[in-house]
């Protein structure tokens, strides 16, 4: 069974945010103040000094940019979710390339945000990743899901069949980890207890053969599990 943790409960998410950039950092720790509950504990200016403040604070978030020197955001990242199993990974990046985010997922980040979102956006995704949900932003979870012509049907026929041995109420579990709800929320919209959510997210991993939510996530977007307005 996979560790489905939810992280929920604690009165402050604590992050680790790592920019080349100090304007960058400046703007994004601004945004995360604004979010009740935040807190950035470190900042870092390239990708090993991101791996040794994550080993120091042990943060609940580690928001990485991809491109900084000596480490980029993706070897940090991978370095970070080896060493460091309660420290959820997002990456913030300008660049939504299709490398980057398949990348940054197989290495086991659980979120990816985009520098130009929605403020609002990155501090879902922050909450969302903290409590052990996934989170990709609108533009990003386009570009995993969309394709082109066969390709696309394919993708989708392949998703559907994979969804099939699940029952009615794991689909429905499925369809909310595809909108970015965490185990709680999930148990709110569902009427479940928060226990029971786990033990259905946990199947559903094991059912589908995937390593984390945001894996589930994808299959449950190309299996068309996701509800409008979730």
């Amino acid at each position: 069974m996979h560790d489905e943790n939810s992280g929920q409960g604690k009165s402050t998410i604590r992050v680790l945010l790592a920019d080349d950039e100090a304007m960058i950092r400046a703007g994004v720790r601004a945004i995360l103040s604004a979010g009740r509950g935040i807190e950035v504990v470190a900042e870092a200016g390239d990708g090993r000094e991101a791996v040794a403040l994550a080993q120091a604070h042990r943060p609940d978030v580690a928001l990485l940019d991809i491109r900084m020197p000596r480490l980029d955001g993706l070897a940090a990242g991978e370095e970070i979710v080896r060493t460091l199993p309660g420290t959820g990974v997002a990456m913030l990046t300008t660049f939504s390339e299709d490398a980057y985010i398949a990348r940054a997922l197989s290495g086991g980040a659980t979120g990816f945000l985009l520098k130009s979102g929605d403020p609002h956006e990155l501090i879902a995704g922050v909450r969302a990743v903290a409590g052990g949900a996934a989170f990709l932003s609108p533009r990003v979870a386009r570009h995993v899901i969309d394709g082109v012509g066969a390709r696309r049907l394919g993708r989708g026929a392949t998703a559907r069949a994979r969804v099939e041995a699940l029952t009615p109420r794991e689909h429905e579990v499925l369809g909310l980890v595809g909108a970015g709800l965490s185990n709680p929320e999930i148990a709110a919209r569902l009427h479940l207890v928060e226990g029971t959510v786990k033990a259905y997210v946990s199947a559903v991993l094991d059912r589908l053969g995937v390593k984390n939510r945001v894996q589930a996530a994808i299959v449950a977007y190309e299996a068309g599990l996701v509800p409008d307005g979730a």
